[in-house]
This record gives structure tokens, C-alpha cells and sequence, in this order.
């Protein structure tokens, strides 16, 4: 009978799988209202144990998308999350997210291409329709 070669996931996805798992825990701090701050790319290089520039390039690698574009994609899941989740004033919610409240506005509005609060609205007339 043929021994069976298991393949092993390659450093790269590995390091990707970590990123994703540490960057999850640091999202569920922000859901908790426990992150004192966002963190960039050093701080979770730092705590993966390799070089920023490292874990950039290999993010960059295995999924298309750079550190950042990342973060924010998880962030902005928590920020919607948080303003639907309570009745907390859009402010609130940037303050949790460790952001000024002018700043996560425009983020929002980015990403989403509408306000917090039009954000809100639209999805209580859906829930409500």
C-alpha cells in the first residue's frame, strides 16, 4: 500500500491564517469596547514574530490586498455591526472604534457610500417593511 504524502500549508497561507486570526481578535476588542487603540502593521508583525514589511508583502501575496485594505474591510463589518446593534449615537460608535467622530464619518461614507445614520435608517425601513 502506498504511504500517502499529507500537504502541509505553506509558510505564506499559514502567516495569512495568523494575520487573519490576530486581526479577528482585535476586531472583537473594538465589538467589546475594549481596544484602547487601532492597530497598524507593525503591531501585528510584532506579534507574529516577523518583519511589517514581511507580513506586508505576503498578505499582498496569498490574497490580493494589501494590509490595510483588510483592516478596513473587517472594521468597517464592526462599525456597521455597532450601529445597528444599539442606539448608540453614530459618535459613540466612532469613539469605540477608537476614531474621531469627523473621521469615521467620511470612512464610513467611503466604504459604504452613504452616512452612519442614512446607513441606519435604510436598514430599519428594510427590518421594518
Amino acid at each position: 500500500m502506498p504511504v500517502r504524502k499529507i500537504k502541509q500549508p505553506l509558510r505564506p497561507q499559514e502567516l495569512t491564517a495568523a494575520y487573519l486570526r490576530a486581526l479577528d481578535r482585535h476586531m472583537g476588542e473594538f465589538r467589546a469596547g475594549t481596544a484602547d487603540r487601532a492597530w497598524g502593521i507593525r503591531e501585528f508583525a510584532e506579534r507574529l514574530f516577523v518583519h511589517p514589511t514581511h507580513l506586508s508583502n505576503t498578505l499582498q501575496e496569498v490574497t490580493g490586498r494589501s494590509p490595510c485594505d483588510l483592516y478596513e474591510e473587517k472594521l468597517m463589518d464592526v462599525a456597521r455591526e455597532l450601529l445597528l446593534a444599539s442606539d448608540v449615537s453614530a459618535a459613540e460608535v466612532a469613539r469605540q472604534l477608537t476614531m474621531d467622530p469627523s473621521n469615521f464619518g467620511k470612512f464610513f461614507k467611503r466604504y459604504e457610500g452613504i452616512t452612519p445614520k442614512q446607513y441606519r435608517e435604510r436598514k430599519a425601513m428594510r427590518r421594518s417593511a
